[in-house]
């Protein structure tokens, strides 16, 4: 593919605008982000909160531990953490920065603060409302669609920023995923001149590689990274440990930062480490590595193009597909190996519910991951799902449309109840 090519170039943008840092689970993260924006247009910590969060939103906030705020769960403590010190200017990043200092305060703070959640009804499965008070004065602000989509700034009946929430990201800010195909992605990882993706990837590899390491070496959850270990230290194994680990310590309050895919950490961690995880023990070069990552990475995007940012699908279902595509692909798999190990996997794992980001989600991972590796094993024996087998269709981007109508479409009412499940439990 040629470099000058706009498919190539809205490639690389594709990387440089997905494959970003976040310190924590994506969605408090976003609350947290809204809610340090809100303060920062108020001009003062403020005395009262009010969030009103999407369902999806409460769904991943509600089980996951916000980092800096001494273990504590929910959506107040992130909204209270992001207005006592979060830094409005470093996106999901926001709350990285956080002094000894400023968690002592928290606990204060949030018992002489008012604080509300409340529902959001809204079309976007992505979208919250934080209104700070401060006295007479009140600030708000909007996010939605994407975690750092500010939509609307307000402060005291004055709109100071305000972009149409229903028509999605301005299409200047985000570049096209529907420019993506398995054909395409294939021919870019094998072409691409690393110089325009290496520090895109160099970071991926080391900050994920370091938030599994922690995983493996402290108490984190339900350890499913250690579980792994002690049945097995072969190849398979060791894959889906490392992406399991990482998970441990993000769902778990880890304060490292993970290199995020589709707006996911988790899905950021199942991309990436199995792959690194496999190179390492095939010996493979840096640049092997690299052009598998690619594989992995923009095949994770692909997939979940079609799905959107939330839904009742696991996002570690299409980031393990996308790990055993790149896997197919350090084992020297042409096109054909990615396209068949990625219907394969699909057509496997995708009954695999989202019921919000917790300790669990590293067993899902774990299981993705195995799925993702098992496709391509069928492959290398020449076997395969066809066509008319339930969901698979002839053709893998046929294929993915249908599971893509899956997860969009056909699990929305999967996810209505899901989240009412949820929210009634005490």
């Amino acid at each position: 593919m040629d470099r000058n090519d706009r498919l190539y170039r809205t490639y690389v943008e594709i990387l440089r605008h997905e494959l970003i840092s976040a310190m924590g689970c994506t969605e408090p993260i976003a609350v947290a982000y809204c809610a340090a924006s809100a303060r920062a247009a108020l001009g003062r910590i403020p005395d009262r909160i009010t969030v009103e969060a999407s369902g999806n939103i409460i769904k991943n906030v509600k089980s996951v531990v916000v980092p800096n705020t001494g273990l504590r769960k929910g959506i107040p403590a992130a909204a209270c953490i992001g207005v006592l010190a979060g830094d409005e200017n470093a996106g999901l990043e926001v709350i990285s920065k956080v002094t000894e200092e400023d968690k002592e305060r928290l606990g204060t703070y949030m018992a002489e603060t008012e604080i509300e959640v409340k529902p959001l009804i809204s079309d976007q499965l992505l979208d919250m409302i934080v209104t700070v008070y401060a006295g007479d004065s009140y600030a708000k602000v909007r996010i939605a669609n994407e975690h750092t989509n500010i939509v609307l700034i307000e402060k005291d009946g004055q709109i100071l920023l305000e972009k149409d929430a229903d028509s999605g990201i301005e299409e200047e800010d985000v570049p096209d995923t529907s420019l993506l195909s398995v054909e395409k992605i294939c021919e870019f990882a094998e072409t691409c001149d690393l110089d325009d993706v290496k520090e895109i990837l160099d970071r991926q590899i080391e900050r994920n590689t370091a938030i599994a390491d922690e995983g493996l070496r402290r108490d984190y959850g339900a350890n499913i990274g250690k579980v792994l270990l002690k049945t097995g230290t072969d190849l398979k194994t060791r894959a889906k440990a490392y992406a399991a680990a990482g998970s441990d310590a993000r769902m778990n309050g880890c304060e490292l930062p993970v290199v995020i895919c589709s707006g996911s950490g988790n899905q950021g961690l199942t991309a990436s480490l199995p792959v690194i995880v496999y190179a390492r023990g095939l010996n493979a070069s840096k640049e092997q590595l690299y052009r598998a990552l690619l594989i992995s990475n923009l095949i994770t995007l692909h997939l979940k193009a079609g799905i959107g940012r939330l839904s009742a699908y696991c996002g570690a279902v299409s980031a393990g597909a996308g790990a055993g595509a790149g896997i197919a692909f350090l084992h020297g798999g042409t096109e054909s190996a990615v396209c068949h190990t990625i219907v394969n996997a699909l057509a496997v794992t995708s009954g695999i519910v989202c019921d919000g980001a917790k300790s669990s989600c590293a067993a899902k991972i774990a299981t993705a991951v195995e799925t993702g590796i098992f496709g391509f094993e069928m492959y290398q024996n020449g076997q395969q799902f066809y066509g008319g087998d339930g969901l698979v269709v002839k053709g893998v981007e046929n294929s993915i449309k249908n599971f893509a109508r899956l997860a969009s479409i056909g699990m929305r009412e999967t996810d209505h109840e899901i989240i009412l499940m949820m929210t009634e439990q005490n």
